[in-house]
């Protein structure tokens, strides 16, 4: 069972816009998912949203967040920086966030959640197991869920989902 994380007012802000871009992938006929990464200054360095629908299945914001800090970050700079996302970090992307050296993560709503709904709409399971950050990176620093935003991520679930 989830215990929620009560985000600062400027954590809040960056998973706010994590929603968004998860509503924008939602509007292309993507699956809902939003991630920002934010240096230790607090300027957005990137942000994306998946990009799925056209048949790459590893196209996951967190996973191209990896991928942009590898080019374009020093190794302190990447540890230093944090990873704000609309959803938990699949096992694809929490290794992919570990092997960079990433700073911490701040999700809005939980693995453990969005399996619950989906199994709650009898939505098959996917391919690859559904676990938590930690269970992939031992050692992540990790904060989430959200309370606030748990109800309008499942929301914009159930309406990818036709519910």
């Amino acid at each position: 069972m989830d215990i929620f994380y009560e985000p600062t007012a400027t954590e809040l802000h960056y998973l706010r816009r994590c929603v968004e871009l998860a509503r924008t992938a939602l509007d292309d006929g993507d699956e809902p998912f939003g991630s920002v990464l934010v240096d230790a200054e607090g300027r957005v360095l990137f942000e994306d949203r998946n990009r799925v629908k056209d048949g790459d299945p590893t196209r996951h914001p967190e996973f191209e967040i990896a991928r942009w800090a590898a080019e374009n970050q020093t190794p302190d700079e990447r540890a230093a920086s944090t990873a704000y996302t609309s959803g938990e970090h699949c096992p694809m992307c929490a290794a992919a966030h570990g092997w960079v050296g990433l700073g911490r993560i701040v999700y809005a709503a939980s693995s453990e959640q969005l399996s619950a709904w989906l199994a709650e709409w009898n939505v098959p399971a996917g391919p690859v197991a559904i676990l938590p950050i930690t269970a992939v990176v031992p050692g992540a620093d990790v904060a989430g869920p959200v309370a606030e935003l748990s109800e309008e991520i499942r929301a914009l679930h159930a309406r990818q989902r036709g519910r």
